[in-house]
């Protein structure tokens, strides 16, 4: 008998930037399975009058959306904001079907992402160690010979999770700023070669509003790991000024993969090899672009 495999939802974030939009689901489109995934597409509410249009604009693309198993639209009634948005949206679907992979609307994908994410759920599902998949990674030389590797860290360009992990979820800046020691905080800043326990601090204050920070700090908390693949599956086009959280520079990006992995990493610990070079990237670009990023955070936080 042939029975038909389930392949995870994709859950796409949307909001008022029609040209990123489109670029995001035609690439989609062309994954290998997209016409065997179902999509569900959550559009967020004009924040302001002036981006009204674009918001329309967005709602007709996704509207005439065709080349996936299904697609479903959720459009927010009110202005959600980026974070309640994904937390929301990500809890009603994982809880759903218990897998799901996550897509904003500026991130184009290689045609094997699809593939990519659904071997990774499928062949990780049983570890508890593994957390979280993502599809992005840094534009570096890893020197390790398979192609993806576990490390610490979580990146939310493109990933993927299981219904028992996400239950973990907590957005809390206050106790983790109370139970975190120092040791916590230099591991949980990759041995203090970036400093992402600002986003904690900005988010407990009120600077900030983003959601990221805190499944990084779930996973971080309960000793989980991530899998990257060695050659990214992700492009964010985003980091041109138009996003909510996103500056403008290029540094993040290289070539798509090409193909599906050969080699899985089947050793779970962190990858020692990948971390260095991780941290080789953070101390050459960070020292200067994150302190105007943090800025265009805040400013964007206010807005």
């Amino acid at each position: 008998m042939n029975i038909e495999k389930e392949y995870a939802p994709v859950v796409l974030f949307a909001y008022a930037r029609p040209e990123h939009t489109l670029r995001t689901v035609n690439a989609l489109k062309e994954n290998l399975l997209a016409n065997e995934t179902e999509l569900y597409v959550f559009l967020d509410y004009p924040k302001k009058i002036e981006h009204k249009n674009d918001y329309d604009a967005v709602d007709a693309i996704i509207s005439e959306l065709t080349g996936f198993k299904k697609v479903s639209i959720i459009r927010r009634s009110e202005n959600f904001g980026l974070a309640k948005n994904i937390m929301t949206g990500v809890t009603d679907v994982v809880n759903e079907f218990g897998k799901v992979i996550v897509l904003e609307d500026d991130l184009v994908t290689s045609k094997y992402f699809l593939s990519f994410m659904n071997e990774s759920l499928e062949r990780y599902k049983t570890n508890k160690e593994v957390w979280h998949i993502s599809g992005w990674t840094y534009p570096v030389d890893f020197e390790i010979k398979e192609d993806t590797f576990a490390w610490r860290a979580m990146n939310c360009w493109g990933w993927a999770t299981w219904e028992d992990r996400w239950q973990h979820f907590e957005k809390n800046p206050t106790e983790l700023i109370e139970t975190f020691s120092k040791q916590d905080i230099k591991k949980f800043n990759i041995d203090s070669t970036h400093n992402f326990w600002k986003q904690v601090e900005a988010n407990e204050s009120g600077r900030l509003n983003t959601w990221a920070i805190f499944w990084y700090a779930t996973i971080f908390s309960n000793n989980g790991l991530c899998i990257n693949p060695t050659k990214t599956y992700v492009q964010n086009i985003g980091n041109d000024g138009s996003g909510e959280n996103c500056g403008a520079w290029d540094i993040f990006t290289s070539p798509l993969a090409s193909k599906i992995c050969d080699t899985w990493v089947d050793s779970f610990n962190e990858n020692t090899l990948a971390l260095k070079a991780i941290k080789g990237f953070f101390r050459k670009t960070y020292p200067n672009i994150f302190i105007r990023a943090f800025r265009k955070f805040v400013r964007l936080a206010k807005a």
